[in-house]
């Protein structure tokens, strides 16, 4: 792929366009007020979902790339972030099964169990899931890169913006 160095590995480069997802996708909803916005990330930059008009989306995604340019590492994580939602899920479903006790008690004996295991969980999960994000899953070291191209994709009912990203 004409994006990738070979320093810049395919799982660096995922990492590094989630990072400027997640800060477009950041500055975007304090700028265009309710504004429902989804965005993946691919090795090519990121695809958005959501009602904005591409000008707007370019300026904001060179923004958003500028100020993880300038430290700004904050920006690389989303609250809304998959990787949330998966850390939440698996603790909550692995503390709820433990707690449970297993087949030797009741239903009525371990659901107040589980969900009190799945409730601790959901707290750990949100610390974990920020942790994650910094560490595995996005990296604010984007320098070098830039902004290509942010294009408006046709053919479907749901608007969608092609943000390339290059290094």
């Amino acid at each position: 792929m004409e994006n990738l160095t070979p320093s810049r590995t395919p799982v660096l480069a995922l990492r590094q366009h989630q990072a400027i997802e997640h800060a477009t996708m950041t500055l975007l909803s304090q700028r265009v007020s309710g504004v429902q916005l989804v965005a993946r990330s691919d090795l090519q930059g990121f695809i958005l979902y959501g009602d904005v008009d591409t000008g707007t989306l370019k300026a904001t995604a060179e923004e958003a790339l500028a100020r993880l340019q300038h430290g700004q590492s904050g920006l690389a994580l989303h609250p809304n972030c998959g990787t949330n939602l998966v850390a939440a899920g698996v603790l909550s479903g692995l503390a709820a099964l433990a707690a449970s006790g297993g087949q030797r008690r009741s239903l009525w004996e371990r659901v107040p169990s589980a969900v009190l295991g799945a409730t601790v969980a959901l707290v750990v999960a949100m610390p974990l899931g920020r942790w994650l994000q910094a560490h595995v899953t996005t990296s604010a070291q984007v320098h070098g890169l830039r902004i290509v191209s942010v294009t408006g994709i046709g053919g479907s009912a749901i608007e969608r913006h092609r943000v390339t990203i290059a290094a």
